[in-house]
């Protein structure tokens, strides 16, 4: 019997939060568990009221960004956010992880992560080390040790730093 069943793990797309994809992904194939990969993102708030993800991505037709309002990108799904997931998706099934699916968050990565966690029932959470030694992480609270404080299930820090 595994450990662990369902694995969240979070990234922004830089090399670091992929080294934790990575892990994750290793575990995950270990464990024979769902790997979740998961990456917030901050709408854009567009003339007119409406919002999407953040990126190049945009409705031509002007009739459909009426109708669609926020959720037209996802019609298109070429969001910076989901060809972030779509690498991370790749770097995790390259270390063997085969049961992926990936989210596409609104919010901040702490509150995303948890939220995700809780509502998939995660058992473990993967987070990479970046923020843990430095002053504005000491002073203001880095993701992973924010992270902790707020659940109840195991996370493991991945060291990303080179």
């Amino acid at each position: 019997m595994s450990t662990y069943r369902t694995i969240v793990v979070g990234t922004d797309g830089s090399d670091s939060s992929l080294r934790a994809v990575h892990r994750a992904g290793e575990i995950a194939a270990q464990e024979n568990a769902k790997l979740i990969i998961a990456s917030a993102y901050q709408p854009v708030v567009e003339k007119g009221g409406w919002s999407r993800a953040p990126s190049h991505d945009h409705v031509v037709d002007t009739r459909a960004a009426d109708s669609l309002k926020g959720e037209g990108y996802r019609l298109h799904g070429a969001a910076p956010v989901y060809e972030i997931l779509q690498v991370a998706r790749d770097r995790a099934k390259a270390a063997g992880a085969g049961d992926i699916n990936e989210k596409a968050i609104e919010g901040a990565p702490v509150e995303a992560l948890v939220k995700l966690a809780t509502d998939v029932k995660a058992d473990l959470i993967v987070v990479g080390d970046i923020g843990l030694n430095s002053v504005a992480g000491r002073l203001l609270g880095s993701v992973p040790d924010t992270i902790a404080r707020r659940v109840k299930i195991d996370i493991l820090i991945v060291h990303t730093a080179d």
